[in-house]
C-alpha cells in the first residue's frame, strides 16, 4: 500500500452545488458514501461530510473489498481509521466467492455496485455517492470509441445493480472535476489516502484509456444529449402494468443516438432485464421502424411491436423458454422482486408465484373482465399467485388478501431517463 499526504490548510469542499440541488434537507436518511481509500474517494467523503453537517444529515462510508490485492485488507483498515477521525460510520463489505479469469474489472464493478446497493438499501439510505471525476467521463468515452462496454457515468442516474437498487439513486458530486484539482484540494487536508497499483497496469483498459488521454487521447466524444432521452421517455405511454408505447412517428423522428437509448431502457424497463439490448441490433430495429414495415421482433427479453401507428414495447412470453419468468415461492416479511418486474410483500404462508400464462381460465370473473382490457402480448407475463390448494389469482388486477404486488416498470424507467431529478422522499 502506498499512501499519499500532504500539508494540512484550509479550502472549500469541491461538489457543494450538485449535493444541494439533488439531495434534500430536510431527509432523515443517511447519506451511503463508497469510499475506496483513494484520493477521489477522500475528497468525496470529505465533501459529503461537509454538506451533511450543515444540513444535520448521517453520513455512512461503504469500503468494498474485492479481496484483489493482497494489501486489501490493509487498505480496509486505513479506510476504517480515516472514517473513524471524522466522526463517520464505517461499513466493510467483501467480495467473496471465486473470481472470473476474464472480464474481471467488469464483474468487480457489477459486484461493487451490487454491495453497495444492498448495504445502502439495509441503512435507510435513498442516495449512494461515488466519486467518479470529469476524467473518468473522458476515459469511459475513449474505451467506449475502442469497442468496450464501459458505461457513462452520470451525475444522477439510478442505481444499476438491479432488483437490489431499486430506488436507490446514484450521486457523483464532482463530475465536473479534475483529478488534479482534487489533488490540490487534498493538498490542504491532513487526510493520507491509498495509490492503488492497479490504476497503473496497462492490462485494463481503463489504465491504457488514462495514459492515452494523458498524451493527448480523443477527448470530444460526446453521449447523447440527455434532456432530449428524457423528453422522449416523459412522450411515451407508459401502462401502470408494464408496457410502453410511443406513436411510431415521433420514435422514428428522432437521431438515432436518441431513439436508440430511449429503446434501449424501454427494453430493458419492461423485460426487468440487467443487461440491456446491444446498441446494433436497436440500430437495426429503429431502421425498421423507419420503414412501413409491421413487425414483431424479441430483445433481451422484450417484445417489440411496431404497428402502423404506434410501437409497443412488453415482456416477451417466449422468454421463458430461455430461463426468464421462473417460478418462486413467496415467503412472508421482506419485499420480494419477480423477473425484475413486481414487488411483492406477503403475511400468508404457501404461496407461489409464476407467470400467468395457461392460468387466465381459472382466474375469477372480475379478473377475466380486467384482464380482456389489457393489451393481449401483456397478459400472459402478468403474476400469478397460486396458494396450496392450487387457486390461481392475479393480484395486480384485482385486490388479493395478504398480498401486496406492485409493478417496478414506470418508476424504473423514469428514473433510467433522468426524469427523477432528486433524492425520493423517505
Amino acid at each position: 500500500m502506498r499512501l499519499a499526504q500532504t500539508p494540512f490548510a484550509v479550502e472549500g469542499p469541491p461538489g457543494q452545488a450538485a449535493l444541494s440541488h439533488h439531495l434534500r434537507r430536510d431527509s432523515s436518511a443517511p447519506l451511503a458514501v463508497a469510499y475506496s481509500g483513494g484520493g477521489d474517494s477522500l475528497a468525496l467523503l470529505l465533501s459529503v461530510q461537509a454538506w451533511a453537517q450543515t444540513h444535520g444529515r448521517q453520513v455512512i462510508a461503504l469500503h468494498v473489498d474485492h479481496r484483489l490485492q493482497a494489501a486489501s485488507s490493509a487498505w480496509a483498515d486505513h479506510c476504517a481509521a480515516v472514517a473513524a477521525r471524522l466522526g463517520v460510520a464505517f461499513q466493510h463489505l467483501v467480495w467473496t466467492g471465486p473470481k472470473p479469469e476474464t472480464g474481471l474489472p467488469a464483474a468487480a464493478r457489477a459486484a461493487r455496485h451490487r454491495l453497495l446497493a444492498q448495504a445502502a438499501r439495509d441503512l435507510g439510505a435513498r442516495v449512494l455517492l461515488l466519486g467518479h471525476t470529469l476524467d473518468d467521463v473522458e476515459e469511459s468515452r475513449l474505451m467506449r470509441s475502442q469497442g468496450a462496454s464501459a458505461p457513462e457515468p452520470r451525475t444522477w442516474a439510478p442505481s444499476p445493480a438491479w432488483p437490489v437498487g431499486r430506488g436507490l439513486f446514484v450521486l457523483r458530486p464532482l463530475l465536473g472535476e479534475r483529478r488534479a484539482a482534487l489533488r490540490a484540494y487534498l493538498s490542504h487536508q491532513p487526510h493520507a489516502w491509498i495509490e492503488d497499483p492497479a490504476n497503473e497496469n496497462l492490462a485494463y483498459a481503463r489504465t491504457r484509456a488514462r495514459v492515452a488521454l494523458a498524451e493527448g487521447g480523443v477527448r470530444d466524444l460526446p453521449p447523447p444529449r440527455q434532456a432530449d432521452i428524457r423528453a422522449l421517455v416523459a412522450a411515451a405511454h407508459i401502462h401502470p402494468l408494464g408496457a410502453v408505447s410511443w406513436p411510431r412517428d415521433v420514435l422514428a423522428a428522432q437521431p438515432d443516438a436518441i431513439a436508440v437509448r430511449a429503446l434501449s431502457i424501454a427494453c430493458l424497463c419492461a423485460a426487468g432485464s440487467v443487461r440491456p439490448p446491444r446498441t446494433t441490433a436497436l440500430a437495426r430495429l429503429l431502421a425498421r421502424m423507419r420503414t412501413a414495415e409491421v413487425f414483431t421482433a424479441t430483445l433481451a427479453g422484450a417484445r417489440i411491436e411496431a404497428g402502423a401507428q404506434s410501437v409497443m414495447i412488453v415482456r416477451e412470453a417466449g422468454e421463458a423458454a430461455r430461463g426468464g419468468l421462473i417460478e418462486q415461492a413467496l415467503t412472508p416479511g421482506p419485499a420480494q422482486v419477480w423477473d425484475g418486474r413486481f414487488e411483492i410483500v406477503t403475511s400468508r404462508q404457501g404461496l407461489r408465484i409464476r407467470a400467468l400464462a395457461g392460468l387466465a381460465a381459472q382466474l375469477a370473473p372480475a379478473e377475466h373482465r380486467a384482464l380482456a382490457a389489457l393489451p393481449p402480448s401483456l397478459r400472459p407475463t402478468l403474476p400469478a399467485v397460486v396458494d396450496e390448494a392450487g387457486q390461481v389469482a392475479c393480484a395486480v388486477l384485482q385486490p388479493m388478501g395478504g398480498v401486496e404486488i406492485r409493478s417496478l416498470v414506470t418508476g424504473r424507467l423514469r428514473a433510467a431517463a433522468g426524469l427523477v431529478a432528486q433524492e425520493p422522499a423517505a
